[in-house]
């Protein structure tokens, strides 16, 4: 029996709407960032791709008939991932097309890397790092061919790091074209599932900077010389003093050169901030990720689909949602050294700095838009 007759229906209430008050709050946040909830859907489609690719790629019917000295799964899913991510078009049949042509790009950087470092072995410890230095041109250059061409470059980069990053050899190139494969239907279907209540972002935020200026070079050539450059430096700071985690260097100098130097600057400090909020929740994440992987994959699938809502116009919170990503991600797969995440981190911060000096000192750009 209730011991307080007398009480209030309103004070049953008002625990209730204590606790409905958080949840109210991220939902208004969620809506200013995403108004509409469309790119809400596309960061769910791009996690379903990459559980799917993952999921088609471990199979034992596929993994075991694909020799390769690196996952399948890990392949393929990053393939589809990065596919969903650099896709834009508005119609199911334009978003296909690019999805597979995405896909086979990314395939396309593995190839180029593992073909192109076989003979920068010789120079030592950088030097198949030198491969990374043609994708980072690539990620400005192929910008002057719209939203397709700039999601292709990203997708050959892509594609070189994580052959890098997993010592791919001229053995798995056949394992590169299955993931190929399994990455371009992963990403496809939940794209033909998610139809009309998903749109791509305005053109005008998707611009890719100034326009070219008489008896100059295109701003895209610039964009992607300044990164080559930045990479290029790393490369050779690697080879001096040995950078421990150097292609998070070069990622981080490469995607924070924008269509002018004052964009730039607004990229690398919104970086900055990123990181300084996602890295340490991500590291007060780690005993839960040791004890309960399950939930930590839970979490770095939601901050994905925040990265999706947030990467076109909220470059910070798009940083830190992807920070905190790869730190859960990492420490769920096995990776706790401190001292190794630290590494990573300040060495994003470093190539961040790279990035910006090469924007500003290098056929700096000038625009109308402050955002590029």
């Amino acid at each position: 029996m209730d011991d307080n007759p007398q009480r209030s229906p309103d004070q049953g209430a008002q625990p209730r709407q204590a606790a409905q008050r958080p949840v109210a709050a991220l939902g208004q946040w969620l809506d200013r960032i995403d108004p509409g909830t469309h790119r809400r859907i596309k960061g769910l489609r791009l996690v379903t791709a990459y559980g799917i690719a993952a999921a088609l790629g471990t199979l034992q019917d596929i993994a075991h008939s694909v020799p390769s000295t690196v996952s399948l799964g890990y392949l393929a899913g990053s393939f589809a991932l990065w596919a969903s991510v650099s896709e834009g078009k508005a119609t199911r049949a334009e978003s296909s097309r690019d999805l597979v042509l995405l896909s086979f790009a990314a395939a396309l950087g593995a190839v180029l890397f593992v073909v192109l470092s076989r003979p920068l072995q010789l120079a030592g410890r950088a030097g198949p790092e030198l491969v990374l230095v043609t994708g980072a041109f690539l990620v400005g250059y192929l910008k002057r061919f719209g939203v397709l061409g700039a999601g292709i470059g990203s997708q050959i980069y892509i594609g070189e790091l994580l052959a890098y990053g997993t010592h791919l050899t001229i053995a798995d190139l056949w394992a590169v074209g299955i993931a190929a494969l399994i990455a371009a239907l992963a990403s496809v279907v939940p794209r033909m599932l998610s139809g009309p209540a998903e749109r791509p972002v305005t053109p005008a935020v998707l611009a890719a900077g100034p326009q070219p200026l008489p008896g100059r070079c295109s701003p895209e050539f610039l964009m992607g010389l300044q990164a080559a450059i930045a990479a290029l430096i790393i490369c050779l700071l690697n080879g001096l003093i040995s950078l421990e985690e150097s292609a998070w260097a070069i990622t981080a100098s490469t995607y924070v050169v924008a269509g002018s130097a004052s964009g730039t600057i607004q990229r690398v400090r919104r970086r900055i901030i990123g990181t300084l909020i996602g890295v340490p929740i991500g590291l007060a994440c780690l005993p839960v990720a040791e004890h309960a992987p399950l939930l930590i994959w839970a979490a770095a699938a939601i901050a994905m689909i925040i990265y999706a809502m947030a990467l076109p116009e909220r470059y910070d919170v798009a940083c830190g949602a992807f920070a905190f990503t790869l730190i859960v991600t990492l420490a769920a797969s096995g990776v706790h050294s401190i001292p190794l995440l630290a590494a990573r981190a300040w060495e994003t911060l470093l190539g961040g700095a790279l990035g910006l000096a090469a924007a500003i000192f290098i056929f700096p750009l000038r625009s109308s838009n402050p955002e590029r």
